[in-house]
């Protein structure tokens, strides 16, 4: 019989710890021995066994990859994979994957964005807390409220979860604009109510909604800067479900405490949990989440589902899918 393959699963304590990890360990089948832990060196006779590591956005760095001499493959329960040391572990012959090509989290990314989008656009939060204290806002807020239909969305990575944000796009009559590396198929744009690509700074200039949906490399890191936030017009709005670094966060608190732009809708931070001393927590005009676009009862399943699926795959001898290093 052949011994049972070693699976430790880092489960983030901000994400729900051993008792989602628990839950992810049962779907494992019987040939596999899953040990649930919330950081990744926490157990170090499971490190140094384990064959696979599953994180849910624990971090993963060399001195783990190092500690850990039967290391074949790290999944990332995520579409990000910033927080593993994916260089480290391509130079161990350990390979990287995430969930991508399921489409886990798409459709809650993509009803988050439209949820912000939605509280910005028609003053959600400092109507109800007017309200609250008996304040009848409507007269000093009617100036500021708007609708999306008419308006430009520029959509800055137009993967899985990009295409969805712009399929709902089209169905609020707005224009899309799309930056990225490819451009897609006309008869694709065409379904997206024809989505034209465009250089960033175009789509920056011009989008009356800027939502990111690109992945955290060293190449987008900070990707909108000060000197790109200036691009955007004083009356559009920053959308942010992707990662927190993609933004340089205290230029953006810049911008919105000096007027320059008109609102911010941010479902990620750098660092996350973020600490009291961000600026954004405070900054005028803005909706935060707590990283709630990937985490509805249902898109946990199909990450879960998605992620174990893709290691147990591995572990029966099939090539593991959404290879990033």
């Amino acid at each position: 019989m052949t011994a049972p393959k070693n699976v430790l699963a880092v489960i983030s304590p901000h994400v729900g710890g051993r008792g989602i990890g628990a839950g992810l360990a049962s779907l494992f089948p019987d040939s596999a021995h899953v040990t649930v832990v919330e950081t990744a060196d926490e157990d170090p006779a499971a490190l140094r066994s384990a064959h696979v590591i599953i994180t849910a956005l624990a971090p993963v760095r060399a001195e783990h990859l190092s500690a850990a001499p039967e290391l074949a493959l790290v999944q990332c329960a995520s579409h990000g994979f910033e927080y593993v040391d994916a260089d480290a572990a391509r130079e161990r012959g350990v390979r990287v994957c995430n969930i991508g090509s399921s489409g886990a989290e798409a459709q809650n990314v993509a009803e988050q964005t439209f949820a912000l989008m939605l509280a910005l656009a028609k003053q959600l939060i400092p109507a109800h807390t007017a309200l609250v204290d008996a304040d009848w806002a409507l007269p000093r807020l009617q100036q500021s409220l708007t609708e999306l239909c008419g308006k430009t969305l520029g959509i800055v990575g137009l993967g899985q979860i990009g295409r969805e944000v712009a399929r709902r796009a089209a169905v609020f009559d707005m224009s899309v604009l799309y930056a990225g590396r490819r451009r897609l198929a006309p008869k694709t744009e065409a379904e997206f109510g024809g989505a034209r690509h465009v250089p960033l700074d175009e789509l920056l200039s011009t989008a009356d909604y800027v939502s990111l949906h690109a992945p955290l490399t060293d190449e987008t890191r900070h990707l909108l800067n000060a000197e790109r936030l200036a691009l955007l017009k004083p009356t559009a709005f920053v959308i942010n479900t992707a990662r927190g670094a993609l933004i340089d966060q205290d230029a953006l608190a810049d911008a919105l405490e000096k007027g320059a732009l008109a609102g911010a809708g941010i479902d990620v931070f750098d660092p996350e949990p973020p600490t009291r001393a961000l600026r954004l927590l405070r900054a005028p005009n803005v909706v935060l989440s707590p990283h709630a676009g990937g985490v509805t009862r249902e898109t946990l399943v199909r990450i879960a589902l998605a992620a174990v699926q893709n290691v147990t795959g591995f572990l029966s001898g099939e090539a593991p899918r959404d290879v990033v290093n």
